[in-house]
């Protein structure tokens, strides 16, 4: 079955463009404010977004019936969330430049799930794959080259 192409297009656009805002907005967050109230407020506008995209995206059996279906993996993405936002805060806050940042944990992120993608997503690579990843590990040396 294949996937829309306006959905394909829109989503990878989507998650582009808030990467970006994000790691731009997460390095103007000011260093003065504790973490936790950042987030707090963060994670209920959050909330409010989410609430609004019901409008678009409804439960069509209802939110309770959406919430039998869930698994771990839900738990497991808050976790991941949170200490991606507290990262982030923590990373900016020790000086680091912003694209390099977020160039440098994206590339060794792609890295680590490359093999989680193999063995449990049965995920296929090819010579294009492995010379894109070797690549990559070049562009790592080269952002880390010291001047």
């Amino acid at each position: 079955m294949t996937k829309p192409m306006p959905l394909f297009y829109f989503s990878i656009t989507l998650a582009i463009c808030s990467s970006a805002l994000y790691h731009f907005v997460a390095k103007s967050t000011p260093s003065n404010v504790n973490f936790t109230v950042s987030l707090l407020v963060t994670y209920a506008v959050a909330f409010t977004v989410t609430l609004f995209t019901f409008f678009f995206f409804p439960a069509k059996n209802g939110v309770v019936a959406e919430l039998k279906q869930l698994n771990w993996a839900s738990i497991g993405l808050a976790i991941a969330v949170v200490g991606i936002e507290f990262g982030f805060l923590l990373v900016y806050r020790a000086g680091w430049n912003l694209g390099i940042a977020a160039v440098l944990t994206n590339v060794v992120a792609s890295l680590i799930l490359l093999p989680v993608a193999v063995y449990f997503f049965k995920d296929k690579i090819s010579w294009v794959n492995i010379v894109g990843i070797f690549v990559c590990l070049i562009g790592l040396v080269m952002l880390n080259w010291k001047r």
